[in-house]
């Protein structure tokens, strides 16, 4: 007992030997934190400056660079605010940078069409100056075409309207004689679209007149009656039986004996029988006041108020009534009046 309690007292100066003021501390840090920070007995009290390195830290940002290996290389501190305003900041140049990248994705696409859009205003222009030539060559072919019309109808002679003659005409200087320089290809067209409706007019007036003139035509005989050389012309000659000067008023056309006579041009034969002068003959009315007498035929193949067309039988030659010889008289009358055949054949 008394070895138990010398180790005991030869302790005791020694903790007495301690100032106070080294122990006092870690005894109201101990209380303070059973008492007020709910430690437990086995927690120790966090240092006040452990606390004061927490909530700095807690008051920045780090940014850390590492190497693959996980080894950092290097580590960056940053300020809250300092580093609020950087994202924002970054932000703010992320967003600029995507609005001008935009833009400039646009205006590039945009570049892209004005060429395009160049290409076809400039084929456009081309397309628009031949369309222009074009339409000016047209309308020269078309001012061609009144100078033919006139030159056809002129034969024909004026047609006069339905006002009379004593109605006189005039006019400015027309839209289609002005010049062309800046006229607009739609005013170029109208223009063209009014010449074409007038010369169509004129092509329907002409063609109307070619319908009578077609009939005109039709009734002339303009066809040989038969192929053969003349032997005796239109006009004066020496009689072959009296030798004396006498008026031929026709054609003797060289035909054999039994050769078919054929119409000229369609008609109605008048009359079908026997003269003294001419044997058997045929006389066909074509209308307009003409007629066809053909004299000398061995064979007559109509009847009189026959009708016939171009080229029908008609007889066959001969040498019947006045003839030295086989042959065809041929002879035309324009109101009861011979002419001359030569001037009506041309087929």
């Amino acid at each position: 007992m008394t070895e138990m309690s010398r180790p005991f007292d030869a302790t005791e100066p020694t903790i007495d030997s301690v100032p106070g003021t080294m122990l006092e501390p870690a005894k109201l840090g101990v209380r303070r934190g059973w008492l007020h920070r709910g430690l437990g007995p086995g927690r120790a009290a966090c240092p006040g400056g452990r606390r004061r390195s927490v909530n700095r830290r807690r008051r920045q940002f780090s940014l850390l660079v590492m190497r693959g290996d996980g080894v950092r290389v290097v580590r960056f501190n940053f300020a809250r605010p300092l580093a609020v305003a950087g994202f924002v900041a970054l932000a703010g140049v992320v967003s600029v940078m995507g609005a001008l990248i935009g833009d400039w994705i646009q205006l590039r696409q945009l570049t892209r069409e004005s060429v395009t859009f160049a290409a076809q205003i400039a084929e456009q222009r081309k397309t628009i100056d031949d369309f222009n030539h074009r339409v000016a060559d047209l309308r020269k072919e078309v001012g061609a075409w009144r100078e033919l019309h006139a030159r056809i109808q002129e034969p024909f002679g004026p047609d006069v309207g339905r006002g009379g003659r004593d109605r006189g005409i005039g006019g400015a200087t027309t839209a289609s004689a002005r010049p062309a320089s800046g006229v607009s290809p739609s005013d170029e067209l109208n223009r063209l679209s009014e010449t074409i409706m007038q010369e169509g007019e004129n092509l329907r007036a002409l063609d109307r007149l070619m319908a009578r003139a077609g009939k005109a035509l039709a009734a002339l005989p303009s066809r040989w009656p038969v192929r053969g050389a003349v032997n005796s012309e239109f006009g004066m000659r020496q009689s072959p039986w009296t030798k004396a000067p006498e008026f031929h008023a026709g054609l003797d056309i060289s035909a054999n004996r039994g050769t078919a006579v054929h119409a000229p041009a369609a008609g109605t034969v008048v009359f079908a029988g026997t003269q003294p002068e001419y044997g058997n003959a045929v006389i066909v009315d074509h209308g307009q006041e003409i007629k066809s007498l053909y004299g000398h035929l061995s064979q007559v193949a109509v009847q009189p108020g026959q009708k016939v067309e171009r080229g029908a039988l008609l007889a066959y030659s001969g040498n019947t009534g006045r003839s030295s010889g086989p042959h065809l008289h041929y002879e035309i009358l324009v109101k009861g009046r011979a002419v001359n055949p030569r001037a009506y054949l041309w087929d």
